[in-house]
């Protein structure tokens, strides 16, 4: 008999939960935007009758629609009424999303959600190629700026939003798309769901029976693009989260492990870094030593990464391998600080995966280090108990095999780095 493949059945929404929650965590002032416009749009597009199909789908690209904005600057542009003359952060995120089969309907939908009708109407190829959902998309994400949050009585905000929703029929919005919200807006449940802190739970109802069957391949492409969104903010960790991943899966065949496990293994390497969206960039990439304040905020990437991915409960196994990559043996690790029996081998592993990778890898303050000296840090750190010295010891006895893999996926991770940049470009 051949070897049945591991498929996870995995809830659309609660993928996209995730990935949403790791673009908030850019700015959580902002958190909750997607969720809203998310909400907004799966109910004009009710009102519109719209097929189920249509609902589910511009459920989905509401929650991810500003998943391009990399950076902070990028994210708080997105909060104008006024489009930006820039709208390239649509054009990311569809070339983020487009690659993951599940979400490629929904890329299409937020790549032209910043595209004004009258530029729609005028273009013969953009009427061809324009969703509709995609203008449900643009109303409804500006409808959410046009709210002002801190204020309680939302129901006496409705009719400044309708004006200012009104005057910009035919240039910014499709007329039918806001008779939709016009009638909408006269039911005061729309209102007070929209500042529902439970809002999450009313698109879970609407998107139950909505799965993805995902084979380890599949987990596979997903952890990749979800590595993309964190790596890809600079050029300078545009290869890290491939460079633990690889190291990871060779020492997971070193030990002895299953092709299946070396393959979990190798999409624990992909996210483990994944809360570093709530670190500023400048603080990744700073060349002299940290100060207290700036290091605990470092700290926190490994709390986020683990509370992100906890919105997909089936991969239990792989996100505790992922979160727990700086706790250490003696207990004095981070954030958890684990004791030493709860270090199952994988979190091991990942410990030494991304200590390898981060010391022999280029920085731009730094070159890596060679053979000699990165295993004078590795047995260092494995004398004091705080890494493994069992996994020490393998990856000094197959050095050269462990850093060829890291090299090679590095390599591969900067040519994937830069055709991602010259699609941005051409754009």
């Amino acid at each position: 008999m051949g070897v049945v493949e591991m498929i996870c059945k995995i809830n659309k929404l609660d993928l996209v939960m995730a990935l949403s929650s790791i673009v908030d965590l850019v700015d959580r002032s902002v958190s909750n935007h997607h969720k809203r416009v998310s909400y907004i749009a799966f109910q004009i597009a009710n009102e519109m009758n719209r097929t189920i199909k249509e609902q589910q789908n511009i459920i989905l690209a509401g929650a991810l629609h500003d998943i391009g904005a990399l950076s902070l600057e990028g994210r708080l542009d997105t909060f104008r009424f006024e489009k930006s003359n820039d709208s390239l952060h649509a054009e990311i995120g569809y070339l983020f999303l487009k690659q993951f089969y599940p979400f490629r309907e929904i890329a299409k939908i937020i790549r032209y959600h910043h595209t004004f009708y009258s530029e729609i109407v005028n273009d013969s190829m953009l009427r061809e190629e324009v969703p509709l959902t995609s203008e449900i998309l643009q109303l409804a994400d500006r409808i959410d700026i046009l709210i002002d949050h801190q204020e309680k009585n939302i129901l006496g905000q409705v009719t400044t939003i309708l004006d200012k929703v009104k005057e910009n029929i035919g240039t910014m919005f499709h007329s039918e798309v806001v008779e939709a919200f016009f009638r909408l807006a006269e039911k005061e449940y729309f209102w007070f769901d929209i500042e529902n802190p439970f809002i999450d739970r009313i698109l879970l109802n609407q998107l139950r029976t909505s799965e993805v069957n995902l084979s380890l391949e599949g987990l596979l492409e997903l952890a990749k693009l979800f590595s993309q969104i964190i790596d890809f903010r600079s050029r300078f960790t545009s290869t890290h989260s491939s460079g633990v991943a690889a190291t990871a899966e060779v020492l997971a065949k070193l030990t002895g492990w299953s092709k299946e496990q070396c393959q979990k293994m190798r999409i624990a390497g992909y996210l483990h870094d994944l809360g570093k969206l709530a670190v500023p960039t400048e603080l990744l990439e700073k060349p002299g030593k940290l100060t207290e304040e700036e290091y605990n905020l470092v700290k926190s990437h490994v709390y986020y990464t683990k509370r992100v991915l906890e919105h997909i409960m089936e991969i239990e196994e792989i996100i505790f391998w992922a979160s727990s990559h700086h706790e250490r043996l003696d207990g004095k690790g981070y954030p958890f600080h684990y004791a030493i029996d709860e270090l199952n081998r994988g979190t091991r592993i990942m410990a030494v995966a991304d200590i390898f990778t981060a010391i022999t890898e280029d920085r731009p303050y730094r070159e890596g280090m060679g053979k000699e000296k990165a295993l004078g840090v590795l047995n260092s750190m494995a004398l004091k108990a705080m890494i493994d010295s069992d996994i020490v010891q393998l990856l000094q006895s197959n050095y050269d095999e462990v850093n060829q893999a890291r090299i090679n996926a590095q390599t591969q991770a900067v040519v994937e780095y830069e055709e991602f940049m010259n699609q941005i470009r051409a754009s």
